[in-house]
């Protein structure tokens, strides 16, 4: 759930003259009632206080999706960590999911830890944008918010991008 936040975060990078750079945590919380529901497409919609709409496809991973339905109130607080390591040459690709998941009453916990190697093939200076691939066809491209980070890298450098995050939900 919410998996985009983490690729968002992975290319904010402040700067590379480390070879190991660990991101602020970043943490969303949603809270609501529940619109509408697929449960075949397993993604339904969160109306928020103030009357926003939230999309929320939700994994296979999460057990009891099936138990939720229209008008429950739901909150869901989602934690994301992301580490970045520039990969030393020769070193093999890493393409790793490890998961966990606990489900009380009316509440659960889900955990990921997400490694991939990504190449840098192509930086756009002008555009303060990189553009990353991973694997299985993995493409994503994302403004560079410190220009200083184009010094220290260049197209065909590899990294590591770990993400830590956890999800927690609780129906209301």
């Amino acid at each position: 759930m919410l998996s985009a936040f983490a690729v968002v975060c992975a290319l904010a990078l402040p700067g590379w003259a480390q070879q190991v750079k660990v991101l602020p945590t970043q943490t969303i919380t949603i809270a609501g009632t529940i619109e509408t529901i697929d449960q075949s497409k397993r993604a339904m919609n969160i109306k928020t206080k103030d009357g926003k709409l939230v999309a929320v496809n939700v994994p296979e991973t999460v057990k009891r999706f099936n138990e939720l339905k229209v008008g429950d109130k739901i909150k869901a607080t989602y934690n994301n960590n992301v580490i970045v390591r520039m990969k030393p040459e020769g070193e093999p690709a890493v393409d790793t999911v490890d998961t966990t998941s606990t489900a009380g009453q009316s509440s659960g916990k889900a955990e990921m830890v997400r490694k991939i190697t990504a190449s840098i093939v192509d930086i756009d200076k002008k555009a303060s944008a990189i553009t990353f691939v991973g694997p299985n066809g993995w493409k994503y491209s994302r403004r560079v918010v410190d220009p200083n980070v184009f010094d220290h890298v260049k197209v065909g450098d590899r990294v590591d991008i770990t993400w830590n995050t956890d999800l927690a939900v609780s129906v209301e």
